[in-house]
Parts: structure tokens; sequence; C-alpha cells
């Protein structure tokens, strides 16, 4: 669990996915999501802990990254990763997202559906990033 592998791929993905959720959904969405909000639950740049959402990155990649090395069973690629990673956004992005459109009012059908796809996406290049470094990181066999 504590594996180099694991390690440098959890301080990878969390870094990403700090920096891809900023861009994603800090710059590129927020208009469209405003949009498609039916009550305003984020708060204000001022009340924003990026250090929680940087924990919770953090504890997020550490997961991503364990489950991901006991599913690649030691057969790592970007693509294997994406697949991966497209998976737990599926898991996430659909699963979730109808469960709180179906019991909670902050997001129409809409802001549910582009963030499910969003959601695939960027697990799936968290993934793809993860099975890289595991790659990269793997023992080398010996000649």
């Amino acid at each position: 669990m504590f594996s180099k592998q694991n390690l440098l791929a959890t301080v990878a993905a969390t870094i990403a996915m700090f920096i891809l959720g900023y861009l994603i959904w800090g710059m590129a969405l927020m208009s469209f999501f405003e949009e498609h909000s039916i009550v305003d639950v984020m708060k204000s740049d001022e009340e924003m802990s990026l250090a929680m959402v940087f924990l919770g990155n953090l504890a997020t990649a550490f997961a991503l990254s364990t489950l991901y090395g006991k599913w690649a069973r030691g057969h790592h690629s970007a693509a294997q990763g994406f697949q991966f990673g497209a998976w737990v956004g599926f898991l996430i992005g659909v699963g979730m997202g109808l469960i709180w459109f179906g019991t909670s009012n902050f997001m129409d059908l809409t802001g549910h559906i582009a963030e499910a796809i969003v959601d695939i996406l960027y697990y799936g290049v968290t993934g793809a990033i993860i099975a890289l470094i595991y790659a990269a990181s793997a023992p080398k066999a010996a000649a």
C-alpha cells in the first residue's frame, strides 16, 4: 500500500487533480455551472479552504492509486489508466449525479449531465497519470 509506485503516483495525481480541478471547475466551466445551479452552495473565495481542497485531492489520489495498483496487476499503460479512471468518473458522475439529482435541488439535469461527462474525463486523465507513474517507477526486471 505504501510502495514507491503508489506514493509517487499519489503525489503526481494530487498535483494534477488540484490543478485540473481549478482549471476545469474554477475557470473554464465556472459560469456554465453557475447558470445550471438552482441553489448557490459555493463558498466565496475568501471562505474557501484551499488546504482542505488539497487534502481532499490527496485522499482521493491515494485511494485511486491504491485501487489502480490492485486493479492493474502489474500491467500499466495510459490507456488502461484512463479506462480505470473513466469508470471511477462514471461511478461518481453518473451514479452519484443521479442520486444527487433525485434527492437534492442544487443543480438542474443539464448541469448533472455535464458534470458526469466532466467527471469521466477528469478521472480518466487522473487514471492515465497514475498508470504512467506506475509504469515509469516499476522495478526493473533483472537481465
